[in-house]
């Protein structure tokens, strides 16, 4: 297949609209559904992120890909028993490498994550395809799939669930080429290889970045590759779990990101574990009800009329005062800049949500503030020397 018409561009007003190959063929097959230009954008971009996650890792990799930038991206570690409760993966039963990492990348910012665009580093596995079938989900992209898991996603949206298969072997020109406003961009593709090398000039005090720190920072580092700039990236155990995208100030995206870091360390919280949910709530409804609960708008949830919709028992208030006493024990949390941090306010904020180490390219002309508000919490912090933008 040298080329695949799509239904329109990025609006149902941009017609005539494909992808195609100057030379050669495709190097996917449509197996199911009929993919649109911006699931295209989320399924290239997707498959390279879990693709370096795997080949830096060694681990199956997974992301769950919205408007061409990850909302989730995860390693296949085991999950906890509580993470297993967050991710809503706890009557599943045992779940493959491949699983695992889809329910962490998925379950990382639940709400951003609703109809998703999801790419897998290997083979999709029945265990995945049944994790898959219950999310509202756009699609799919791996470099193949079980006969049975295909047919479970075929069953998807009526039968219409884009599922794509793509060539694993596939290696696309050094060269790549954008059309904006009828001007062609040309610039060499970004081959830039992530890994612990990239960590070794560690500038701060404490010069302790332990391994598992390390593949939390790779995973950081490579998600960013493959987020809309401005970017930044809070990880810990094995998992992107706050994702700050396409911001012109790198104090919102730290902040942005932080807060969803924040979000994901709550819903970890006896408070949020104990919420008794009435009957038949819909997935989408209930991480909504979550999202509102431990947020300010938490008497959205539960002013009366409204609560009885929701709880089978009105829960009580989470202060704010619980809630920070509570994020007060997340420690250990690897956090990636895909630029440099220009003041130490990024670090003061990053302080809040656990932070205790920090992969940045360096070169502000504060770089001196910045290590200093590190050695002020005993962080450590490696200057990569490489910037990561992506348009």
């Amino acid at each position: 297949m040298k080329e695949f018409e799509l239904k329109y561009g990025c609006n149902p007003n941009q017609k005539p609209s494909k992808i195609y190959m100057k030379d050669g063929e495709l190097p996917i097959t449509v197996l199911n559904g009929k993919p649109g230009y911006i699931n295209f954008l989320d399924a290239f971009n997707g498959w390279q992120l879990v693709r370096e996650l795997k080949n830096a890792t060694g681990l199956p990799a997974a992301t769950s890909f919205k408007h061409v930038s990850p909302a989730g991206a995860a390693v296949g570690l085991p999950l906890t028993d509580i993470e297993r409760k967050i991710y809503w993966v706890d009557d599943m039963g045992e779940l493959t490498p491949m699983a695992s990492a889809y329910a962490r990348a998925r379950g990382a910012d639940r709400m951003s994550s609703f109809g998703d665009f999801i790419s897998l580093s290997d083979v999709c596995d029945v265990a995945t395809a049944k994790l898959i079938k219950r999310e509202v989900s756009d699609g799919i992209i791996a470099p193949g799939y079980e006969p049975e898991a295909l047919e479970i996603l075929k069953a998807k949206k009526k039968g219409n669930y884009n599922v794509i298969q793509i060539d694993p072997d596939y290696t696309p020109a050094p060269v790549e080429h954008k059309e904006v406003f009828g001007i062609t961009f040309e610039q060499g593709r970004n081959e830039l290889k992530i890994d612990k090398e990239m960590l070794k000039n560690i500038v701060t005090e404490n010069k302790e970045i332990p391994e598992s720190a390390q593949i939390d920072l790779i995973i950081s580092l490579i998600t960013l590759k493959y987020t809309q700039s401005n970017s930044v990236c809070y990880a810990k155990g094995g998992q992107a779990i706050g994702i700050g995208a396409g911001q012109q100030s790198r104090i919102h995206c730290t902040r942005l990101a932080g807060q969803k870091a924040d979000n994901w360390f709550l819903r970890q919280s006896p408070q949020v574990l104990g919420l008794q949910f009435v009957d038949k709530i819909g997935r989408a409804d209930r991480d909504n009800a979550i999202d509102l609960y431990i947020g300010e708008d938490y008497m959205d949830v539960l002013a009366d009329g409204a609560w009885e919709n929701i709880f089978k028992v009105k829960p009580p208030v989470f202060t704010k005062e619980e809630k920070r006493a509570w994020l007060d024990k997340m420690q250990d949390v690897a956090l990636g800049s895909d630029a440099f941090f220009p003041f130490g306010d990024n670090i003061e904020r990053a302080h809040k949500s656990g932070v205790k180490y920090v992969a940045q390219p360096g070169g502000s002309i504060r770089d001196d503030n910045v290590i200093e508000t590190c050695n002020k919490y005993g962080m450590a912090m490696c200057f990569t020397g490489i910037r990561l933008f992506h348009h």
